[in-house]
């Protein structure tokens, strides 16, 4: 049913809340692509069977037509807890579910559907404690979800479940209460900064396209999101697809432009299916395509997808691969604000700032800047994982410290002591203990004077058993490959970077390899074309400073203090502790351990590959790693 007017868009919304009211239970099953890979949905579909087969209704759509009490069983978008999943949450009880298998459906429905109670064995415990609510949880509890609000509490796939809880407001009210300078206005003293990259304000990039005099604009949402261990976009795409078109319709809207692209990586199949069909699910109601609720406003959304170069996250190269060209980026000036998409005005933001788009247009400017420190507005999502208890996707406040994110919410260190987070992928920079970074404010302009950087949000989390070294060659190497080629610096420039990294770990470097590795870091950050390039010795960089200590031992000692270089270790045999039991020789590919029973064996070092299957025979930890 199409809604040709904003009063029908009131009477719609009205008939949708009623319609979840109906639902006096709510079963929300995560659907993201994590807890999907997991096995949720094959448990939506059981629990499905067993409630139809129990006679009870179940709504997996929202059925506005009807007036029966029925309980709604939905595919919601990533809940964040990712560590835990498969999760299921119940309404409105808002108990969270943690680690649900096919088995325990039955219970679940018996249980909590049918009954009133709580399965006590998947609700999440820490120390002893059960924590029966998702929000008393400690993984949530610091969290402030503004982008992410709906994301695990509707159907993700269900645009009246939005248009119930509030969604399409934001649009109303842009395209009948207020003017692009309105719009723009609000933005500007919200604070919105973009949550893509730089941080560039967004309200100053709207005034910018704005302002151009040409009549063909485009709004371009870029949802590559490229970086190593990140997915903030991915689960907005896939759990809260309409917030994304509405802040496009918004942002066309304060601009005057009337086409949109939305440009997703191909590797995020769920992320194009459901944005496919919120397109067209908002065409179908009237909110996206000609005269949106009888406005006199046209704007409509295409999807774009790509091949998942790295550099198409860069914005010149985004828009040229859009057009059917090769994905690399151009000189600036002119920027996309003037020369953009076909050579036209364009506003490109990401996901994460479109998604902030509608709740500042409901809320107003004041009550999104006074989250976060100055010039530093709102909330911002983050990728947590690596060596933390607790991964997931989790949105805070700005200014939160490192300390409360990796400890307070991902519930401390895994597998040893806290030694260094990688921030912004590879293109972000590596933050330690021994500098002071724990308690330091994640926001764009501290982190920018430690050397780091926001990016998109990946937030890598590093155990004392780390080596830096090899995560500076790791992320240099993963550059490499995604340069594109255009320019020297960054082509040529990372590449010798990258050879002289793969020295050092191999016990090859020399003194002179760090002197060179500092002046061509130098060289690329201010020679090179594009972001990626700028950015791209900035792991490398960031490392050195804090961690030089490693590299000297990597150069000088030959020895890699995490033990994690394989060419630099060696395995020897205490024969204190050895037994004599010939375990270590017999599993010995090289041939390189001799010796005779009851006697202490010895390694030939000029025969051994270091494999370390010597080490893990040993019942007497009698082989060691120096």
């Amino acid at each position: 049913m199409r809604i040709n007017t904003f009063d029908e868009l009131n009477v719609v919304r009205n008939e949708y809340k009623k319609a979840l009211e109906l639902q006096k239970k709510q079963i929300l099953i995560c659907a993201g692509t994590g807890c999907v890979a997991g096995g949720s949905l094959v448990i939506h579909d059981r629990i499905k069977e067993i409630l139809e087969s129990k006679n009870i209704k179940c709504d997996v759509v929202l059925q506005h037509e009807s007036h029966d009490e029925s309980v709604g069983l939905k595919k919601s978008g990533c809940h964040g807890f990712c560590e835990m999943g498969p999760l299921l949450r119940i309404e409105p009880m808002g108990w969270l579910y943690v680690k649900v298998k096919v088995e325990d459906c039955e219970e679940i429905v018996e249980k909590s559907i049918i009954g009133n109670d709580p399965v006590e064995r998947l609700v999440y415990s820490e120390d002893g404690k059960l924590y029966f609510k998702q929000e008393d949880i400690p993984f949530y509890k610091k969290q402030t979800r503004v982008a992410f609000e709906h994301c695990g509490h509707i159907n993700a796939e269900s645009i009246e479940e939005y248009i119930a809880v509030g969604g399409y407001s934001a649009t109303k009210k842009a395209l009948f209460d207020m003017t692009s300078e309105d719009i723009i206005k609000e933005i500007s003293e919200a604070g919105l900064r973009g949550r893509g990259g730089g941080g560039f304000p967004t309200g100053k990039k709207w005034q910018q396209v704005y302002i151009q005099q040409e009549e063909e604009k485009y709004i371009v949402c870029n949802g590559d999101e490229g970086d190593p261990g990140a997915f903030m976009d991915r689960s907005m795409m896939e759990g809260d697809p309409h917030r994304v078109l509405e802040g496009m319709i918004i942002a066309g809207k304060a601009t005057n432009a009337h086409n949109g692209y939305i440009y997703v990586r191909a590797e995020y199949p769920l992320a194009v299916k459901r944005l496919s069909k919120a397109i067209d699910d908002a065409r179908e109601k009237g909110l996206l395509g000609k005269n949106i609720l009888n406005s006199g406003f046209d704007f409509d959304i295409n999807i774009s997808q790509g091949a998942g170069a790295f550099v198409c996250g860069e914005g010149s190269a985004l828009t040229a691969s859009i057009e059917g060209n090769r994905g690399m980026p151009r000189v600036k000036p002119p920027r996309t604000a003037e020369h953009g998409l076909f050579y036209k005005p364009t506003v490109l933001n990401n996901v994460e700032t479109y998604g902030n788009v509608a709740p500042i247009i409901i809320n107003g400017a004041k009550w999104y800047s006074e989250m976060g420190p100055e010039n530093n507005s709102g909330t911002k999502a983050f990728a947590l994982t690596g060596n933390v208890n607790h991964t997931g996707l989790i949105e805070v406040p700005m200014g939160t410290s490192l300390k409360e994110v990796i400890f307070d919410i991902g519930g401390g260190v895994k597998g040893g002591e806290f030694k260094a987070v990688q921030i912004g992928g590879p293109s972000g920079g590596c933050l330690c203990l021994d500098a002071g970074h724990l308690d330091m404010s994640l926001d764009f302009d501290t982190l920018k004077s430690a050397g780091a950087m926001i990016g998109s949000g990946g937030l890598v989390v590093m155990n004392d058993k780390t080596c830096m070294v090899e995560v500076a060659r790791f992320f240099m190497n993963f550059t490499q490959n995604e340069s594109c080629g255009k320019c020297v610096p960054c082509r040529e420039g990372t590449k010798r970077v990258l050879e002289l990294l793969n020295d050092i770990v191999e016990g090859r470097g020399t003194m002179e390899h760090l002197e060179l590795i500092e002046e061509l870091s130098d060289t690329i950050k201010n020679a090179s074309l594009c972001g990626l390039g700028k950015t791209a010795t900035l792991p490398v960089v960031s490392t050195m400073k804090y961690f030089r200590d490693e590299y000297i031992a990597h150069v000088v000692d030959k020895k890699c203090p995490a033990g994690q270089c394989k060419a630099l270790l060696n395995y020897v045999i205490d024969p204190e502790l050895c037994k004599g039991c010939s375990k270590c020789s017999r599993v010995c590919p090289a041939g390189a351990i001799t010796g005779e029973i009851r006697k202490p064996f010895v390694i030939d070092t000029s025969k051994c590959i270091k494999c370390g299957a010597c080490m893990d025979a040993c019942n007497f930890d009698a082989v060691k790693r120096v």
